[in-house]
């Protein structure tokens, strides 16, 4: 089907993230999984086709893109700005396709994103979800790692961003469970997005970047928000999250949107913390959330969401991350860590495994300044595998069981 029927030249207003994460990111992980070259020319058949939503002034991409014309723009309730987790979360598959293929324009765009997004990075690390594509400066907005501001603070910027998180987070009261706040200005909102979990399993794999001190503070600081993000499921009637929660002195969590998409966030970070600290606790977690979906959600062609987490109320519509990532975090969780292991393997946005492999030198792309710009000294990078987070095994399971 793939060889004969799939078709991009459509007439089809495209999400340019979504379709980066979803196709390019699916076709680029089969490819390497399969090792079949059927699969690469496919993901550059659609890259080349959302290329055009980068020729911008500034370089920042537009979010949506007519796949037959070529014609890319922002959509009108954003104020013709870009969205940060959009324009900020393209990176992994456009440089591994770069990496795969040899071209190096796909890279080449999107690391300028982060050259620009450098330019008006702010102190504490947290850019508001709005970035002007003409001029590249952040524009209003709220500052979230929940909707839209979420997964640009996997990939950029991480030791800056992690103390601006640091200074979102509070706890709640009586039973001090750990949230990151939104913030509006100069002031935090105590609401925290279920989408916002995945900064648990982010933030438990960055802390093995740093010293002893600070690698315990930030998985410890992992552990609390899962446990958070587990809390969301449990405190309903169907243990099933709601869409976000709010926070209130003397009452912990409420419900605010009560829907339930079906979202992996909170089971991926289980999956991280799984495999990272080898504590039994967040497989057990996990097949908590998965007996709820079993529950509440399973019906004879599949999954639907709820449109009320409280009264178990169905929509009827499964989402395909609840394939692409759910279940597939879910089944990882419970399977031995040499299954898609850390070592060999970096998942994108939409759970899609990538082959790690060394950068590419910058003198395949015949270019003196990016020859220039690889030269400059830069921190190390550390690849965390399965091995180097099992030393935590023994502590992990003392201390939680």
């Amino acid at each position: 089907w793939i060889a004969h029927s799939l078709d991009f030249n459509k007439e089809c207003e495209a999400s340019v993230f979504e379709t980066t994460i979803r196709v390019v990111g699916g076709l680029l992980s089969a490819y390497d999984l399969s090792g079949d070259k059927l699969f690469l020319g496919k993901a550059k058949e659609i890259a080349d086709r959302l290329l055009p939503a980068w020729n911008t002034p500034s370089g920042i991409p537009y979010n949506r893109i007519n796949l037959a014309s070529g014609r890319a723009y922002n959509l009108g309730w954003a104020g013709g700005n870009s969205i940060l987790a959009d324009s900020g979360t393209e990176q992994l598959e456009f440089i591994v396709l770069s990496e795969r293929t040899g071209d190096p324009r796909y890279q080449q765009k999107v690391e300028n994103v982060i050259d620009q997004l450098a330019k008006v990075f702010p102190s504490d690390g947290l850019l508001p979800i709005y970035i002007n594509p003409h001029t590249g400066q952040p524009s209003h907005g709220t500052i979230t790692f929940g909707a839209m501001g979420d997964r640009y603070g996997v990939l950029l910027m991480w030791e800056t961003s992690m103390k601006g998180l640091l200074s979102l987070v509070k706890k709640s009261t009586p039973s001090s469970f750990s949230y990151i706040c939104e913030k509006n200005g100069d002031s935090l909102s105590d609401k925290m997005d279920e989408l916002a979990c995945f900064a648990p399993g982010m933030i438990a794999l960055g802390s093995f970047g740093y010293g002893p001190e600070d690698a315990a503070k930030f998985m410890s600081l992992a552990k609390e928000l899962a446990w958070t993000c587990y809390n969301f499921y449990q405190s309903t009637p169907t243990k099933l999250a709601g869409e976000n929660y709010y926070f209130h002195g003397g009452q912990d969590m409420s419900v605010g949107t009560s829907w339930n998409i079906l979202r992996p966030e909170t089971v991926e970070s289980l999956m991280y913390l799984w495999r990272l600290t080898g504590n039994k606790t967040y497989q057990e977690w996990g097949w908590n959330i998965f007996q709820a979906f079993e529950k509440n959600s399973r019906i004879y062609s599949g999954y639907v969401g709820l449109r009320d987490v409280n009264t178990g109320v169905k929509d009827d519509m499964m989402q395909s991350f609840f394939l692409a990532e759910t279940l597939k975090y879910l089944y990882l969780l419970f399977s031995p860590p040499d299954v898609i292991s850390f070592d060999e393997w970096v998942f994108n946005t939409e759970a899609h495994p990538l082959r790690i492999t060394p950068r590419l030198k910058q003198e395949i792309f015949n270019s003196k300044e990016d020859v220039k710009s690889e030269t400059k000294t830069k921190p190390p990078v550390r690849h965390l595998g399965r091995k180097e987070g099992l030393l935590f095994q023994g502590n992990a399971e003392h201390e939680e069981s």
